[in-house]
C-alpha cells in the first residue's frame, strides 16, 4: 500500500473502476480499494442486465423537478446506455454484450395504461424506439399468458456481469491505476490540504477521495468509512438463480428475441437467458431481510413456474446475490460532502448507470467536465433516526407484496 496517492477510490466495483479509468486517461494516480475482491459485490454478481436509465426515466420527476427538470435528470440518466456501449467497444471488453433491448410486462391492465403514458417520453430520452404490445400480441415478446400486455424498449442490453467487472478492472489497471483487494478502509480523515485514510492495514494519506462503496456502503459490523453516506443508502440484498440447460427450442419461445425482461411489479422480477442461449437466468428480491442464496432460491423457482409453467419440474445448478443500493428519493447521485466524493445509489439497475456514475464524477473530480451533469449536487435525502440498517424492509416489503397481490386481485 502506497504512503500517499493523489486520487483514493474506495470500492472496487463499477463505479469505482470506471471512476479509476477516466481519471487515468485524464493523467491522475490512482489507487483503488476494496475489502474484498475487486468486482466481488454486485458488481460480478448481478443479473447482466443493462438498462440505460429506464428505471429513472419512468419515475414520477416532474412532480418534483418539474418538467424541463425532469427530462434532465431522465436525460443524463439515459446517457448511461450509450456510455456503456462505448467503454465495451473502446476497451475491447469481452464480456457477451449484445442490444437486445428489453420488455416490460405489465402486472395490472391500469399498469399496462402507465406503460402506455410512458413510451413516449421513454422513446424520446433514450433516443431509441419502443413498442406497446397489447396483450393479445404479447406471446410476440414473451412466452407466457401472466401479464397484460407491455412494452419494447430498445435502449437496453446484456452481458456478462463477471465478465464486464474483469474486463473493466483489467482496463484500468492497464491505465496504470493501482487496484487494491482485501484492504477495508474505516474512514477518510481531513488532513492538511488532503485527507488521512484509516485500512485495516495502516493508514496513508490521499489528496482527494471517492466513495464508490454503494449497496456495500455500511459494512456488516455496523462500520461505515462514510457515515454521512451510509445513512442515505438502502442496501437491499437481489438474488438471482440460473436454470439448468433447457431443450433445444424452449429459450426461443420464452423469450422471442431473447429480450431482457423487467416486470411492472413493485415487488418486480427480472429475468433473461443466458448469453449461450441456453438456461433461463432469474432475479427478484426473495426476501428483505438477511437470507442466503440457497434460502432464496426455492422462492425464486417457484416465481419462475407462476411466469412459465413449462419450468416447473426445471432444476437449478446456480445460485447467487449481491447487494444493490436504493436512496429515499429513487435516484442515483454524484456529489461531495465535507470535501469526500460519492457516487452512488443505482436503483438495483447499476450495470450502466454506476460506470457512467464513476466516469461523471471523475470529470467532476479533475476539473475536466464540459457541462452540467443533472444527477450532480442534488440533496441526497434520508429520514431521522436511519443509520444504514435497513431494519424496516421485510415491512414495506410486506406492504408492498400485498399492494401487488390487491392490483392483481382488483384487475
Amino acid at each position: 500500500m502506497p504512503a500517499h496517492t493523489a486520487v483514493a477510490i474506495i470500492g472496487g466495483g463499477y463505479a469505482g473502476l470506471s471512476a479509476a479509468l477516466t481519471l487515468r486517461r485524464l493523467g491522475h494516480e490512482v489507487t483503488v480499494l476494496d475489502a474484498e475482491r475487486i468486482g466481488w459485490g454486485a458488481s460480478s454478481r448481478n443479473g447482466g442486465m443493462v438498462s440505460g436509465g429506464l428505471k429513472v426515466a419512468s419515475g414520477a420527476l416532474a412532480s418534483t423537478y418539474g418538467p424541463e427538470g425532469a427530462r434532465r435528470i431522465a436525460g443524463a440518466a439515459a446517457a448511461s446506455f450509450p456510455f456503456i456501449e462505448e467503454t465495451i467497444a473502446r476497451e475491447a471488453i469481452d464480456c457477451d454484450y449484445v442490444r437486445c433491448g428489453r420488455f416490460m410486462p405489465a402486472w395490472t391492465p391500469k399498469h399496462y395504461a402507465g406503460l402506455a403514458e410512458r413510451a413516449e417520453f421513454l422513446a424520446e430520452v433514450t433516443g431509441l424506439p419502443t413498442l406497446l404490445v397489447p396483450r393479445a400480441r404479447q406471446h410476440e415478446a414473451i412466452g407466457s399468458d401472466h401479464y397484460h400486455g407491455g412494452l419494447i424498449a430498445d435502449g437496453a442490453g446484456s452481458l456478462h456481469p463477471g465478465k464486464y467487472a474483469r474486463g473493466l478492472a483489467k482496463a484500468a489497471e492497464a491505465a496504470g491505476a493501482r487496484l487494491l483487494d482485501g484492504i477495508r478502509v474505516t474512514g477518510a480523515v481531513p488532513e492538511g490540504d488532503g485527507f488521512r485514510i484509516g485500512t485495516s492495514a495502516g493508514t496513508f494519506r490521499a489528496d482527494a477521495v471517492l466513495m464508490a462503496t454503494n449497496g456495500y456502503t455500511r459494512g456488516a459490523d455496523g462500520g461505515s468509512a462514510m457515515p454521512w453516506l451510509a445513512k442515505r443508502m438502502i442496501p437491499v440484498g437481489s438474488y438471482i438463480i440460473a436454470t439448468e440447460p433447457l431443450e433445444p427450442g424452449l429459450i426461443d419461445r420464452l423469450f422471442p428475441g431473447h429480450r431482457t425482461i423487467s416486470d411492472t411489479k413493485r415487488v418486480l422480477n427480472y429475468f433473461r437467458p443466458s448469453p449461450d442461449g441456453t438456461r433461463v437466468l432469474w432475479g427478484g428480491r426473495a426476501s428483505f431481510g438477511p437470507t442466503t442464496p440457497e434460502a432464496a432460491a426455492p422462492v425464486l423457482h417457484a416465481t419462475m413456474a407462476e411466469v412459465f409453467p413449462e419450468l416447473a419440474q426445471t432444476r437449478l445448478t446456480h445460485a447467487w446475490t449481491g447487494n444493490v443500493a436504493f436512496t429515499f428519493d429513487f435516484l442515483p447521485h454524484i456529489g461531495v460532502e465535507q470535501g469526500v466524493h460519492y457516487a452512488a445509489g443505482c436503483q438495483g439497475s447499476g450495470v450502466a448507470m454506476a460506470t457512467w456514475l464513476g466516469h461523471q464524477v471523475a470529470l467532476k473530480m479533475a476539473g475536466a467536465g464540459n457541462s452540467d451533469f443533472a444527477l450532480d449536487g442534488l440533496k441526497v435525502p434520508t429520514v431521522p433516526g436511519y443509520s444504514g440498517d435497513p431494519w424496516f424492509l421485510p415491512l414495506v416489503g410486506g406492504w408492498y407484496r400485498l399492494r401487488d397481490r390487491l392490483d392483481r386481485l382488483a384487475a
